[in-house]
């Protein structure tokens, strides 16, 4: 009788545990958010969030208003749809809203990198040293040179200016990327003298490797984060890390001339740190898709944005052909290739806020926070709700700021000085009479701001500096609609577009 009894707790204990797990004893307590569980248990909203997470919501917010959580694949998110909250939620301490929780669950998922406690302030430490100040001028410096190799390298050669076709995003998307990795990576060493130009060529050639390597793994990307893959696809992306792990690996780093100071330091650091050799290589291709995964279709959807709109173009290329007269270049026939310096880079207000206009349409991020316990936040209407712990915390700011019309006006449209006052300066926004602090956040915000921001802002604009003074650009069909967004990719940074635009370009001399 007592092993029945036994047995019988046993039972009721599992299933009371597993219907715990699912989530059907969920309430809303009192000055919680108002709570969302879907009709399916555990699962909750996941497919419809994975379907599309936008209107998903939009939707969620036109039923709950502007804070409400909903549970996704087990996991209770409550989304702040209210931007005068993000201040709260990005400067609370890590004792309260971690951010490091969810992040290394994903980096562990798709990239086989296992985050140790030093790594964060390694990346930390070893991206202010060499991603700004400084060492940022060296890197984009550096930039400058792969990008001469990658994209002027043709222009001296006599060549007749001929028209060539190509597709937009990945034309962009290829050169930016390869221009990138070389500049952080290294280059290959010359074998003996006078092979400079066999070296060049071979950077060329593995770069481009790499990059389609690369695109492979890009495109499994999003349904490998929230672990939809097909057995086949899975299988792919399996092939595809142990590939980059072995091509990224730090044996063959430490082979390259030229390698960065922020690949570099942060390899060193971690060897110091116990961090085994194999998880190091992991690591160098966390780093490249970290540093590269965003800045090429971002540099694809500017140069679309200039090229739909002349009066952009025209204003831009004007501001770009300024700089080069001031610094005593000029593009002509039998001139050099021009050099760009992080000063030039600095003198550009319409530049900045064409790309700022474009992070702004393009961008979508979506920042999390593990709640480590139960805090409090006061929305600007006064409403004060309580964040439970153990849940998650979330901001989509492509809904919330940068497509609110309350804040930006025609948010649909591409305004390349949206940002700008006449006088050169950045331009304040408001809601409801109240400046926002927060009014675009591509590279999120907080202690988990993305600490590559100003190089890849800069690797971006070196780009387009040099596309615009280098070459004749045009659409090949005037007509073209800017291409819908994938919207598999909410939430991963920069959206990739469903399809393809052509364009041609040709020498300007």
């Amino acid at each position: 009788m007592e092993l029945w009894v036994i047995l019988l707790c046993t039972l009721v204990s599992l299933l009371l545990g597993g219907l715990y797990v699912l989530g059907v004893f969920r309430r809303r307590r009192p000055n919680e958010p108002p709570l969302d569980k879907g009709t399916i248990p555990w699962l909750g909203y996941l497919l419809e969030f994975r379907k599309d997470s936008s209107e998903f919501l939009k939707r969620m917010q036109r039923r709950h208003g502007d804070v409400f959580t909903v549970l996704i694949g087990g996991y209770y998110f409550t989304f702040l749809m209210d931007p005068f909250c993000f201040g709260t939620v990005v400067k609370e301490s890590r004792s309260k809203l971690d951010f490091r929780t969810s992040a290394a669950q994903l980096v562990v998922q798709v990239f086989g990198y296992k985050p140790t406690e030093a790594t964060v302030s390694i990346v930390h430490d070893s991206s202010t040293k060499h991603l700004m100040g400084d060492g940022l001028t060296v890197l984009i410096q550096a930039t400058m040179e792969s990008f001469r190799k990658l994209l002027l390298s043709n222009l001296s050669s006599g060549e007749e200016r001929v028209w060539q076709e190509e597709n937009l995003f990945h034309y962009c998307y290829n050169i930016v990327f390869r221009a990138g990795y070389l500049a952080l990576y290294g280059t290959e060493p010359p074998r003996g003298a006078g092979n400079k130009e066999k070296a060049e060529e071979q950077d060329r050639r593995h770069s481009n490797q790499l990059f389609q390597e690369f695109r492979k793994y890009d495109r499994l990307f999003p349904r490998l984060a929230f672990s939809v893959l097909p057995p086949k696809d899975k299988r792919e992306a399996e092939r595809l890390k142990r590939h980059f792990w072995n091509m990224l690996s730090v044996k063959k780093a430490w082979q390259k001339d030229n390698i960065s100071g922020w690949i570099s330091d942060q390899d060193q650091l971690l060897a110091e740190n116990g961090v085994p050799e194999y998880m190091r290589d992991r690591f160098m291709f966390m780093l490249l898709w970290a540093s590269q995964g965003n800045t090429g279709p971002t540099a694809f959807w500017l140069l679309l944005y200039l090229l739909k709109h002349p009066e952009a173009l025209k204003a831009v290329g004007d501001e770009v052909g300024k700089i080069l007269r001031e610094s005593g270049q000029e593009v002509k026939a039998g001139s050099p290739p021009v050099t760009i310096t992080r000063d030039m880079l600095s003198q550009t207000p319409l530049l900045d806020s064409a790309l700022e206009e474009t992070l702004r349409l393009v961008a979508a991020p979506m920042l999390v926070r593990a709640v480590l316990e139960d805090t409090s936040l006061r929305t600007s209407s006064g409403t004060e709700f309580t964040l439970r712990k153990g849940d998650r915390v979330a901001l989509f700011p492509h809904i919330s700021v940068q497509m609110n019309p309350e804040i930006h006006e025609e948010p649909h449209k591409f305004k390349y000085d949206r940002f700008v006052n006449p006088d050169g300066t950045r331009k304040d926004f408001y809601r409801n009479g109240k400046k926002l602090k927060f009014v675009s956040m591509p590279w999120g915000a907080g202690v988990s701001i993305c600490p590559g921001r100003f190089f890849a802002t800069a690797e971006m604009k070196l780009f387009v500096f040099l596309m615009l003074s280098h070459f004749e650009l045009e659409l090949v069909n005037e007509e073209e609609e800017i291409p819908a967004i994938d919207i598999s990719r909410w939430g991963f940074g920069t959206m990739q577009p469903v399809r393809d635009v052509r364009f041609r370009y040709r020498p300007r001399f």
